[in-house]
């Protein structure tokens, strides 16, 4: 499975001919890693993780894309694509679905908090192939499986460099890639990177670095 990093929490997997792509927001490249998509999930529904108008334009110019969201997204979705409404599907915590080919379980359930004040939305992880695991916006550890590629959000409104290191620690991947980066500069990333590799390393954890654009074989 090839597995190519873009801006910020986008990711796009592919195998055997097939396309998933994980968060094409509005940081992304999302023209780019959605094109060919067959199927996309999505973790929540901040901007930054769902541009709105791109996806509707690619679920209503291709016959066959499915997503995949929590509730909230996948209604607002409807609305704006109602063409493609079979093909947009609602999923909650606990699911295991296939699509595209590649096989899928849910984990979590909320956005971790940034504000008491701001409100807490849904948040869904999506372990892909029992190998990749995207937790969204959260540090939620997937329960009862055993993630051989784990996705790092670095860096956010909501995270601090601990809690960075205590998810990789308690993941325990053998492999870990940024994403949740697009806010940092080269001296943060230098700085958090260095935490999670250093940490990371002592739990059996290899930390690598991706910039945007790049593809890697997971």
């Amino acid at each position: 499975m090839l597995l190519t990093k873009f801006t910020h929490a986008c990711v796009r997997l592919e195998k055997d001919g097939k396309v998933l792509v994980f968060d094409p927001g509005n940081f992304s490249e999302t023209d780019q890693a959605l094109a060919g998509a067959d199927a996309v999930l999505v973790t929540h529904e901040h901007a930054d993780h769902i541009d709105v108008e791109a996806v509707a334009a690619a679920l209503l110019g291709g016959a066959s894309l499915q997503l995949f969201a929590p509730a909230g997204v996948a209604a607002q979705l409807r609305e704006k694509a109602p063409g493609a409404g079979t093909r947009i599907h609602a999923v909650a915590p606990g699911e295991v679905f296939e699509t595209a080919g590649f096989s899928i379980r849910t984990f979590g359930g909320q956005h971790a908090l940034i504000h008491p004040q701001i409100p807490v939305v849904a948040n869904i992880g999506y372990f892909v192939d029992s190998n990749v695991y995207h937790p969204g916006d959260s540090f939620i550890v997937p329960d009862g499986v055993e993630v051989r590629t784990l996705l790092v959000p670095i860096h956010a409104p909501w995270n601090k460099v601990g809690e960075v290191v205590d998810f990789v620690i308690g993941v325990r991947a053998p492999i870990a890639f940024p994403i949740h980066d697009a806010l940092l500069n080269d001296a943060g990333r230098g700085l958090v990177e260095g935490h999670v590799t250093r940490f990371g390393a002592r739990y059996g954890t290899d930390y690598r670095h991706l910039s945007t654009g790049d593809t890697v074989e997971v």
